[in-house]
């Protein structure tokens, strides 16, 4: 049957009809089909039924065969208020087929609480061509209900508080005009629910405390031009849930506390336009959640409060388009933002998640990991790869950033390095110099610690001589200053070095290998081992008095002290004006 059309006309004869399956109606309906410039562009024969017919076949409990007929004014209101039936008063339809039928109202199409009974219920290809459509408070017997290819030239349906038993729910290929669509409140049955490949066109789609069980929601490719789209409240069983190209237009799309039970979940492809994009407080028990490739627009993004500590949460891809972007309290097993172009405010303060991953990323705005009024814990931060040119507000205790990265099990020591230097960088650019000096020690650490390895891995003299100047870049750079972030620290090991000179000197002098002199006949009666550490000091710091002098082997130690005493004194100036300084 023709979809495209801007109007149409019905003319009744009094023509005998004829169906594919023998069925006969004594009188034919011709429909045709025009343009916008009211050309005929297609015409159909339908069997004219009577109403008063079809409402004694409801009466008489007989199947209600309606495939290829032009149905007015069909009411169950008014076939309650004939038979003096109250208005929410069940009644019972069998065996009930409409493939292909064509139903027209002034008011409304009005199966609302009927009661269907079990087998297949079909509105295949049927169009529903002037007034709304109510099946509000139905009861569907176990089977399939079948809707697709149909279409709702009103685009005003309702289908609140229907019950379906097991069996698919199939509305697929439909064609909604504006209007109000109202699925809230139903309670489906096992089985699949299809949207798919549904155009729904303007206005209001609503799933507000709607419950699918177990089974398979399909929404995938569904079109939505604008309006509002709201799913606050639903539930699902252990079901997939597709969501995959699905265009949501500049519509407000609304998943408040919606508990997506156990399945899977895919938006993988869908289109989100400029309208507000609502996730806050959503639920999961377990399974995963997946937007790679999505794209948003301008409209804010709620994702916050989200419960699915079991839960692994993929944006891979995305294209968050302007606003913000706010996952603030959520819980997750893992996120991953990979490879994602973060132009604006983004909001992870998440409050628990095992993984964050925000490698490959290019960050031209704030991302906010920082504590504020509750602890974010972070197993495992990924940032390898990132471009961040923007600002990351983040805290080296508080986000334990430490553990976070080198509990990292995918990435390489050199990753591990970039990444503690892309911290250090921005610590630096927002002020944080304490925080700074933590980056750049395991920056310069793992950095070491990746040099080692790419070398042992060479083999041969390559991976003997490594351990030299791995060596030395360990004890003096590291152990003896914390590579110039720690004055504290070089100060230390300025003592320390003086008394293992001191010691020296004096075990040179007891074992007669060398000695200290005093050329001043010894003023002070100096013992021996306090000479040896007054001629450590004055040699440490190059002082030169020259009361004291060394002898044998203690001339060559004087030497190696008087080096070590000049490099010590630069390496502290070094760390205590690099601290003042900032």
């Amino acid at each position: 049957m023709v979809t495209g059309y801007s109007n149409y006309r019905v003319e009744v004869r009094n023509v005998k009809f004829i169906a594919d399956d023998g069925r006969t109606c004594p009188r034919t309906a011709m429909v045709s089909f025009h343009n916008e410039e009211g050309e005929e562009i297609d015409s159909e024969l339908f069997g004219a039924i009577d109403i008063n017919q079809i409402y004694s076949i409801i009466k008489e409990g007989k199947d209600l065969i309606l495939d290829n007929f032009y149905i007015h004014e069909f009411s169950l209101s008014s076939y309650r208020r004939i038979n003096g039936i109250e208005k929410k008063e069940l009644v019972a339809i069998n065996g009930f087929s409409a493939k292909n039928a064509f139903f027209e109202a002034k008011g409304c199409t009005d199966f609302a609480y009927s009661s269907f009974s079990a087998g297949e219920v079909s509105f295949d290809g049927s169009h529903f061509a002037k007034g709304k459509v109510l099946f509000s408070g139905s009861v569907f017997g176990d089977g399939n209900v079948i809707l697709s290819n149909t279409l709702f030239r009103d685009g005003n349906i309702e289908f609140t508080g229907c019950v379906f038993g097991d069996g698919d729910f199939m509305f697929k290929n439909a064609i909604v005009k504006d209007g109000i669509k109202d699925f809230q409140d139903i309670q489906f049955g096992n089985g699949e629910v299809s949207f798919a490949n549904t155009e729904f066109n303007t206005g209001e789609l609503l799933f507000i405390n709607t419950r699918f069980d177990n089974g398979r929601f399909n929404f995938k490719v569904t079109r939505i031009t604008g309006g509002k789209i709201d799913f606050h409240y639903s539930v699902f069983g252990d079901c997939e849930i597709m969501f995959e190209r699905t265009e949501f237009g500049n519509s407000r799309v609304d998943f408040r506390t919606v508990d997506f039970g156990s399945g899977r979940i895919n938006f993988n492809r869908s289109l989100f336009g400029n309208g507000e994009v609502n996730f806050e407080g959503a639920s999961c028990k377990a399974g995963k959640i997946q937007f790679k490739k999505a794209e948003m627009g301008l409209g804010p993004k709620n994702f916050n409060l989200m419960e699915m500590g079991d839960t692994d949460i993929s944006f891979e891809r995305t294209e968050f388009g302007d606003g913000d972007v706010s996952f603030y309290g959520s819980t997750f097993h893992s996120m991953s933002l990979k490879s994602c172009h973060l132009d604006h405010y983004i909001d992870l303060r998440l409050a628990k998640a095992d993984l964050l991953d925000i490698s490959d990323t290019i960050v031209r705005d704030i991302i906010d990991i920082e504590p504020y009024d509750f602890p974010v814990e972070i197993k495992t931060l990924d940032m390898s790869g990132m471009r961040l040119i923007g600002k990351l507000y983040i805290d080296w205790r508080h986000n334990k950033c430490n553990d976070a990265i080198q509990n990292q099990e995918g990435t390489t020591l050199r990753q591990k390095a970039e990444q503690f230097r892309i911290l250090k960088e921005n610590f630096s650019g927002t002020g944080k110099y304490e925080d700074e000096d933590e980056a750049y020690i395991m920056f310069k650490r793992f950095e070491a610690k990746s040099w080692l390895t790419e070398q042992q891995e060479k083999g041969g003299i390559a991976k003997i001589a490594s351990y030299i100047p791995n060596g030395f870049q360990w004890l003096v750079f590291d152990k003896i200053g914390l590579y110039a972030t720690s004055p504290g620290r070089v100060l230390l090991s300025v003592v320390i070095f003086w008394l293992f000179f001191g010691s020296l000197y004096f075990l040179i002098d007891i074992s007669g290998l060398g000695k200290t002199v005093s050329a001043v006949g010894n003023p002070d009666k100096l013992s021996t081992l306090l000479q040896s550490f007054y001629h450590s000091a004055i040699t440490f710091f190059t002082i030169g008095y020259g009361d004291v002098y060394p002898v044998g082997l203690s001339r060559v130690i004087s030497g190696l002290e008087g080096f070590m005493g000049v490099f010590m004194m630069s390496y502290f100036t070094v760390a205590f004006v690099r601290k003042v300084l900032r």
